[in-house]
């Protein structure tokens, strides 16, 4: 009896304190927001995450009538973009284009991330999902996959691949492909979509899997070659051309996704409202195209879909990595 009766008092102010956080989050959710919001994207301008960034500031600013503003900080394979966000207010004013290799860096890094992928951040929304494409260099005598494999397994280390850094998904999708076909590349990280397909449009690398998105207009203007798509399916912007599954390798399958996160703790209120507001933005007809035209299926997600999804992925790309031996170059 005692026991209950010196508790009591310090159950009631914990009650009462968790309403009061609970009404200042809601009073703060209906005054948000009240000065410039920011979107990081943890690479250099160009390719989708950008686009993502600059279609959703866009709508976001007309919406809300404040300025939201797009903010690049690429380097340290996305680590410093992140870190900056993880380490930001969380108050909803920073947010973070979250892509598929933020699922890939606790196996790539280890102790020595600067932050903790699942505890650091408040997932929002994913946003879309995509296929990556290989693409060869116009002069490369090999234009099928056979060909390829056939002859990276007679002339091991020959053929060189760009990708965008070590652990992105253009780079986990040939470590599949070597790994599925026994088969070895020369690996050449660039520090992004656009340098990495520069590369290969001048004939510096000989053949890369990038984000759909990201090279669509070079496949469009004849500067490179695709040769196969990473889904189950072909992509409806690349009818003819096949799956790498049906190219001759069964069971390869990647699929690339696009989201955007906040620092953890960031206020409910704020979480759900910021994601109802993209919900109906990404869900518009103009936007729905404009991914689309991209070869970017809209998802706009919950929050604990995507929170489910980042600890799902965390997951199976730490057991490739380790398989793989993939190191940090």
């Amino acid at each position: 009896m005692t026991n209950k009766i010196i508790k009591s008092p310090f159950k009631s102010v914990l009650i009462a304190l968790g309403l009061t956080l609970s009404l200042t989050a809601a009073i703060q959710a209906q005054t948000y927001p009240d000065h410039t919001v920011k979107i990081v994207v943890p690479y250099p301008p160009g390719g989708f995450n950008d686009t993502l960034a600059r279609i959703s500031s866009d709508k976001l600013s007309k919406l809300w009538n404040q300025s939201v503003v797009v903010e690049n900080k690429p380097g340290g394979n996305t680590t410093i973009g992140n870190n900056f966000v993880a380490k930001s207010p969380a108050d909803g004013y920073t947010m973070l284009i979250s892509p598929l290799p933020f699922s890939v860096l606790p196996a790539l890094y280890g102790d020595k991330l600067p932050y903790d992928a699942l505890k650091d951040f408040q997932p929002l929304i994913l946003a879309g999902s995509a296929q990556n494409v290989l693409a060869i260099r116009n002069t490369l005598p090999q234009k099928t996959v056979k060909d390829l494999i056939e002859f990276a397994k007679n002339n091991p280390g020959k053929l060189n691949y760009g990708s965008t850094g070590s652990g992105s998904s253009n780079h986990l999708s040939m470590e599949l492909l070597m790994g599925m076909t026994d088969t070895k590349m020369t690996h050449i990280p660039y520090k992004g979509s656009a340098p990495a397909v520069a590369a290969l449009v001048g004939g510096d690398t000989d053949l890369l899997f990038d984000n759909i998105p990201n090279i669509i207009s070079q496949i469009k203007a004849g500067s490179v070659t695709p040769v196969a798509v990473t889904g189950s399916k072909r992509s409806p912007l690349l009818p003819n051309v096949p799956t790498v599954a049906e190219a001759g390798v069964p069971g390869f399958e990647v699929n690339v996704w696009f989201g955007i996160q906040l620092p953890a703790n960031t206020p409910k209120p704020i979480v759900e409202k910021i994601n109802r507001d993209l919900v109906n933005i990404y869900r518009t007809e103009e936007v729905t195209k404009r991914f689309n035209d991209q070869g970017v299926d809209v998802v706009a997600s919950t929050p604990a879909e995507f929170q489910q999804l980042i600890a799902k992925e965390v997951a199976k790309w730490g057991k490739v990595v380790k398989d793989a031996n993939i190191k940090i170059e």
